[in-house]
């Protein structure tokens, strides 16, 4: 099918540009951008003036298959990736049993194709995710492993851990490192702080984050591997990024949005929704991290989704789960930094699709000629209040119940393909 969607805002995350034209859909590829004539035989949507941005690419979605299919499936994940605005979700391997053979990635390679979405697994970089042994590397790559983690569980075995860095590297593949001080930050709960005194909740320091950073470049640099950072969460870890960088270590960072637009004052009266990893910070905190995406310093903006059952919520904040639901409420939460004025859309779609893309190889991510027609309509000024129930997600346990939002997606396109549009 050829669509020729008009009379939109078109987001260009490359050249930071907003611009109202049209766009042409031709066998699942941007065929045309701008003011573009369409055959006769296309199908025509008039846009209304919203804005048509490249679809997200969220790097590090949890899905619960194996092992945990009652808290989030292939398909109720990718359900609410499309109602988000989500048309590339990039799986993480910390599953019951994680996914650290090639016959575990066979499995959920297959079972993902329930999603109406794209879905790129990354493997364990060693086996369990224990830190001792590396993974199959090599064979994982070739079944279609986008990338190495062994997601929140931090490795204490420096020797194997630069060994694995040092295997991957000759195969060219991309590891996604935590960066914490496993010591330090087992067990907490919150930031310290006076926050935390105040509430009586174990704490780590922020400078846990760091430290584990600082171990992680210094193996990156001695072994040469790509490494992307998966959650920047505090000040005191930007200097040794940025001087990474401009050494020209093969380095990258991301963040979450919940650590973009939430705070440790969030929690409130132990609220265990607000319960993640890394626990929230403080707003000088949120603050860097926010300037430091703008300013390109941190690359990527992910959600880091991570279903939890009502049962492992409903504890004390000390005991509860940690994590929350975010496929959904990625684009509502990422307008609250333009509404702000914090960042323009261009630079969100930037953190949030093209630098994520382009550090996988991935073509998605851009409005060019011939990139894939993966995109997502939306009206950055609707408002309205969430409302956990409605989530497509089988876990609801999302920070954001109850809040009013802006932003809604109004249809989303994988391949040329409509795969969600908002009623009404």
């Amino acid at each position: 099918m050829t669509l020729h969607l008009t009379n939109a805002r078109l987001i260009d995350p490359e050249g930071l540009t907003v611009t109202l034209g049209s766009l042409l859909v031709d066998r699942g590829l941007i065929a045309g951008i701008g003011e573009v004539t369409a055959p006769k035989d296309a199908t025509v949507i008039d846009c209304g003036g919203k804005c048509l941005a490249p679809g997200i690419v969220d790097l590090g979605v949890k899905i619960g298959e194996p092992g945990e299919r009652h808290k989030e499936s292939f398909r109720s994940a990718g359900l609410a990736a499309a109602a988000g605005g989500v048309t590339t979700i990039i799986a993480r391997p910390d599953t019951n049993p994680a996914i650290d053979t090639p016959e575990t990635l066979e499995f959920v390679t297959r079972r993902a194709a329930e999603a109406p979405v794209r879905v790129r697994h990354m493997a364990a970089l060693t086996k369990g995710r224990d830190g001792q042994e590396m993974t199959e590397i090599g064979f994982l790559m070739d079944i279609g492993a986008i990338a190495f983690t062994d997601a929140m569980r931090v490795s204490t075995n420096i020797k194997a851990l630069s060994r694995a860095m040092s295997y991957a590297r000759s195969l060219g593949a991309l590891i996604v490192g935590h960066p914490q001080e496993p010591g330090l930050s087992a067990g907490a709960a919150a930031t310290s702080g006076k926050f935390a005194s105040l509430y009586g909740l174990p704490a780590v320091s922020p400078m846990a984050e760091r430290i584990g950073l600082e171990r992680d470049l210094a193996l990156v640099e001695m072994t040469g591997v790509r490494y992307h950072a998966d959650q920047i969460t505090t000040a005191m870890a930007l200097p040794p990024l940025l001087r990474a960088k401009a050494a020209g270590v093969d380095v990258t960072a991301g963040t979450s949005i919940h650590h973009l637009t939430l705070n440790e004052l969030d929690v409130g009266d132990y609220r265990t929704f607000f319960k993640l990893s890394p626990p929230l910070r403080s707003e000088t905190d949120r603050l860097a991290m926010v300037e430091a995406v703008a300013s390109g310093a941190i690359d990527v903006i992910s959600s880091f989704h991570t279903p939890a059952d009502e049962e492992s919520k409903r504890l004390p904040f000390e005991e509860a789960a940690s994590g929350a639901v975010a496929l959904e409420t990625f684009l509502p939460a990422a307008m609250r930094l333009y509404h702000s004025g914090a960042m323009t859309l261009p630079q969100l779609f930037r953190a949030m699709a093209r630098n994520p893309a382009d550090r996988l190889g991935l073509p998605q991510g851009r409005l060019a000629v011939g990139a894939p027609a993966d995109l997502v309509l939306f009206d950055p000024d609707a408002p309205f209040v969430m409302d956990r129930f409605t989530l497509r997600s089988k876990s609801k346990n999302t920070p954001f119940d109850g809040a009013r939002m802006e932003g809604k997606v109004l249809a989303t396109y994988v391949a040329g393909t409509r795969v969600f549009a908002a009623e009404g």
